[in-house]
């Protein structure tokens, strides 16, 4: 089954052969123990399971972090700013999580200006949101705001 130069003959081979490019620019070398936390070797993968935040908001407070994305941008709605030390930073939410829900509402498919509203009127914010940080520089490149 060699061809003439040594490789793989796959002309009779049954199934569709697929060539992958070569592996050029693997992650840089970091020490075993600080890999756990860096995005380029983390397998975690508990880090991209929903999870549930709950934030009271008294009247005339700041929510603590900023929103992009809607419909418009069919992928959603994510989280692109949290301040550090808010409420909603001490909850755990970050930069890239993307917004399932609020209040039972789904925000997957939502309109920018109806999730700010929502966002802005609740007294009570309960979240189901996901880190998603590949869909969301996606979102960035799509959309303005």
């Amino acid at each position: 089954m060699l061809g003439m130069e040594g490789r793989p003959n796959y002309d009779e081979y049954p199934y569709p052969v697929v060539f992958l490019p070569p592996y050029e620019n693997p992650p840089a070398w970091i020490p075993p123990q600080e890999r756990v936390y860096n995005p380029d070797y983390n397998n975690e993968l508990t880090n991209f399971l929903p999870r549930t935040i709950l934030l009271k908001k008294p009247p005339g407070a700041q929510l603590g972090f900023n929103i992009r994305g809607g419909k418009a941008s069919q992928l959603g709605i994510f989280i692109s700013k949290v301040i550090p030390d808010s409420d909603a930073h001490k909850a755990g939410l970050q930069e890239g999580d993307q917004v399932l829900t609020v209040n039972n509402v789904d925000f997957q498919d939502i309109e920018h200006s109806k999730a700010v509203e929502i966002l802005k009127t609740a007294r009570e914010i309960f979240m189901q949101v996901r880190y998603f940080p590949y869909n969301y520089q996606r979102q960035k490149e799509r959309t303005v705001h």
